[in-house]
């Protein structure tokens, strides 16, 4: 650190290594303060905002049995390229956009992108044809591309590796509650009497996409005004609280908070084995996820039931699948393990969707898709945490979170495709498509246990030494992950 950042004299507990000529110690109480005054900000604002995210990427799929689908004439395959067009936009932004929060910072960057989505969703109910809904659906993707990848890595320069899985599950239950929000508010918006100019009612759909564009922007200017850049720059924390906050994370994952990227960063969080295990699994994950927030409502109006009864007994599921995801995060911290945990989700899912398939009472089916949400949807977070918490440096990380969602994101254009209209009413074809992918994603997880383990032998065998022979401790901090005394994370 350099002489104007250097801090008072301060007796505490925890020694700081990743500074040279630079000795500040604190003890766990000091940690807990900072990261108790960080969760009351952060925590409760990016889940907001990615509850906003998820709604208004997902809610077309409840304009479509509001009349949508009939007005925009989506027949045959074109309400699947509605779907797909979005994830051409979203995957290519994704590492872009995260190199460019590295240098913005959180505070400005990312309510700057709930505000375009946000205005993008409320065109959604001025659109007149299926033309234009695709139009809409590939910039509605370049808005929300950067939310994901951006807010994981927004957190992780703000909290240790046994904390982010916790911090990460509840803002990504963002996802899981806007099932819920967008079933409850679709059926609040849409009986809402057709208003507006003559010649462009608004009524029906179009208050979905326009009443939750219009909240998302509010939220967002609360975004603006609450989070903080990073953690040198916490307001509301003192000089020294701030000082600790940083130095915390640059100690644990030997690195420098003030690192450029470079081209050797990119190549280093896209060629490694761990970073490619996370990526293909948060794709098989994502296969699931997306399909089944995109294709509830359609699954279960073709059990028979009515519009209304489909709005509201879509909302349960994500509920409960909200508060499992929250609860096996906090383990999965507690433990400090990932893979066991992504094991055991993708178990459940499965036989979720073996259900759907085999069994034919529609009480036995509405429980099956209790089971496919929540063994489903705490596993893309986990993958994400796990390629986070094995990535050191600033940049690396950066580049890491992008890549292992952008490659993830993927699946979600198998997902668009995975239930189609003419396997209604069972859609056997996307029900063994998800269980496919709950096999591939299980077995990944399998293997990212075993890679992890090896290599933590081989470190703890002297195997790496190798690599910081002959190296000052700031060329050490350059190894990043490949850092002999970095340990993985299981």
């Amino acid at each position: 650190m350099s002489d104007k950042e250097a801090m008072p004299d301060v007796q505490m507990t925890e020694k700081v290594s990743s500074n040279e000529g630079t000795a500040l110690e604190w003890d766990e109480s000091d940690e807990k303060r900072i990261r108790n005054r960080m969760d009351v900000r952060i925590v409760p604002t990016v889940f907001a905002l990615y509850l906003m995210c998820f709604i208004d990427r997902a809610n077309i799929g409840n304009a479509r049995i509001q009349g949508m689908a009939t007005e925009l004439h989506l027949t045959g395959f074109r309400f699947n390229w509605a779907l797909t067009i979005f994830y051409f936009s979203y995957i290519a932004v994704e590492i872009p956009s995260n190199i460019l929060l590295k240098y913005i910072g959180g505070r400005f960057y990312l309510p700057s992108l709930v505000i375009a989505f946000g205005l993008i969703s409320m065109c959604g109910a001025f659109v007149q044809t299926h033309t234009g809904l695709f139009v809409l659906r590939f910039f509605l993707g370049l808005a929300e591309g950067g939310m994901m990848p951006g807010i994981a890595y927004y957190l992780s320069c703000f909290y240790r590796k046994n904390e982010l899985l916790f911090r990460m599950g509840i803002y990504i239950t963002g996802a899981t509650m806007a099932g819920a929000f967008g079933g409850l508010l679709a059926a609040a918006l849409s009986p809402i009497p057709s208003w507006g100019a003559a010649s462009m009612k608004i009524h029906a759909w179009r208050n979905i996409f326009f009443f939750e564009g219009l909240f998302t922007l509010l939220i967002a200017g609360l975004g603006m005004l609450i989070l903080p850049s990073k953690p040198d720059a916490c307001k509301f924390l003192t000089e020294r609280d701030r000082w600790i906050a940083i130095e915390r994370i640059n100690r644990e994952h030997k690195e420098s908070a003030y690192e450029p990227t470079t081209p050797n960063h990119v190549r280093r969080a896209i060629f490694n084995i761990n970073n490619l295990i996370c990526a293909l699994g948060f794709f098989s994950i994502n296969i699931t996820v997306q399909s089944f927030s995109l294709f509830l409502p359609t699954i279960l109006v073709n059990l028979g039931w009515t519009q209304l009864k489909t709005q509201l007994y879509s909302v349960p599921p994500y509920i409960v699948a909200c508060i499992y995801a929250i609860g096996i995060a906090r383990v999965s911290d507690v433990y400090k393990r990932r893979g066991i945990f992504i094991i055991g989700g993708t178990v459940v899912s499965m036989v979720g969707y073996i259900m759907l398939v085999t069994v034919k009472t529609n009480s036995l089916k509405y429980f099956a898709v209790f089971l496919a949400c929540i063994g489903a949807f705490p596993q893309g977070p986990a993958f994400l945490a796990w390629g986070l918490n094995n990535a050191a440096g600033t940049s690396v990380r950066a580049v890491t979170s992008g890549f292992i969602v952008a490659l993830g994101s993927a699946g979600a254009i198998v997902a668009t495709w995975s239930y189609l209209e003419k396997d209604k009413p069972n859609f056997y074809r996307g029900h063994y498509i998800n269980i496919g992918a709950q096999v591939v994603a299980c077995a990944l997880a399998c293997l990212g246990i075993w890679y992890t383990k090896w290599e933590n032998r081989q470190r703890d065998a002297g195997k790496r030494d190798h690599r910081s022979v002959g190296l000052t401790e700031r060329e050490k901090i350059a190894l990043g992950f490949r850092n002999p005394e970095f340990s993985l994370q299981i």
